[in-house]
């Protein structure tokens, strides 16, 4: 077992589509061509350096794992056309040039590369397009072998530590109003779901997919439980623009620190968004 006392979490780049995140330099594709990213993906990526500057800053030169919540990629899915490619080896290399230096300082800092399985519709059936970027990127494998797995359960900080749950998925609402209740929930059902067969339950967990940050917390004996959804690394895509509650909405980018400070357990947010569109 490997303990650390901090831990990134970042999610939802969709390397591979033009709204997705994309490396300045571009991504070489198959026929020997190249893409280059538009202007906002620029602007994207400098806000992605800056969370890679700040996630130094707030884990004060220790250790920190680091992991990707799911779909790192975008797929070919819902009969999209925004891809850069539809060659699925085309947004491998997005991706591998976008997150490989990322993962490379984690592992610098003496932490290690968790990797968890998206949505199948962007990452293929059974996430395959995601394990072979996970075994790619070096990032550790589960008791069976995959390099990108379904969930993640580790501990954070030393002694007994504390417990943290990773998964891709959590529901998702068409009322900003009502954002906290399924996050919410999902922290109730897993103190339920522990308590039926006797095991412990997590005191964080760590859900991603609606591209949206949000967090909720209950008292705990160890001070807070804490329900957390990451924000995303992709721009609005057509999509959003009929969805309720995302379609007035800006994107967000950035991830979480979980901490386990001297006295308790915290969590810290990195969250930046792109100003709305100009008035004509």
């Amino acid at each position: 077992m490997t303990r650390t006392n901090n831990i990134v979490v970042f999610s939802d780049t969709h390397c591979g589509c033009r709204l997705g995140l994309c490396p300045p330099d571009g991504v070489p594709l198959d026929d020997g061509g190249n893409y280059s990213p538009s202007a906002l993906q620029l602007k994207v990526w400098g806000i992605y350096e800056e969370f890679r500057i700040w996630t130094k800053k707030v884990t004060k030169g220790e250790p920190w794992d680091l992991v990707m919540n799911g779909d790192a990629l975008d797929g070919v899915h819902h009969r999209a056309v925004t891809q850069i490619s539809h060659n699925l080896k085309d947004q491998l290399a997005c991706a591998v040039y976008a997150l490989g230096p990322f993962v490379k300082e984690c592992k610098r800092s003496g932490g290690r590369y968790y990797h968890i399985r998206g949505t199948e519709a962007h990452v293929g059936p059974s996430a395959q397009e995601e394990e072979r970027l996970a075994e790619h990127l070096g990032a550790e494998p589960n008791e069976t072998g995959q390099f990108a797995r379904w969930e993640l359960w580790k501990r954070v900080g030393s002694g007994k530590g504390h417990l943290c749950h990773f998964l891709h998925h959590i529901g998702t609402t068409g009322s900003q109003a009502y954002e906290s209740t399924a996050v919410h929930k999902e922290l109730v059902e897993s103190f339920v779901e522990a308590g039926r067969w006797g095991d412990e339950a997590p005191q964080v967990i760590v859900r991603s997919h609606r591209h949206r940050h949000f967090e909720t917390r209950i008292a705990h004996k160890d001070g807070y439980a804490i329900a957390t959804v990451t924000p995303a690394w992709q721009l609005k895509t057509p999509f959003t623009y009929r969805i309720p509650g995302s379609r007035l909405a800006q994107p967000q980018f950035g991830g979480v620190l979980i901490r386990a400070g001297d006295e308790e357990l915290h969590t810290r947010f990195f969250v930046r968004r792109i100003e709305r569109a100009k008035e004509e």
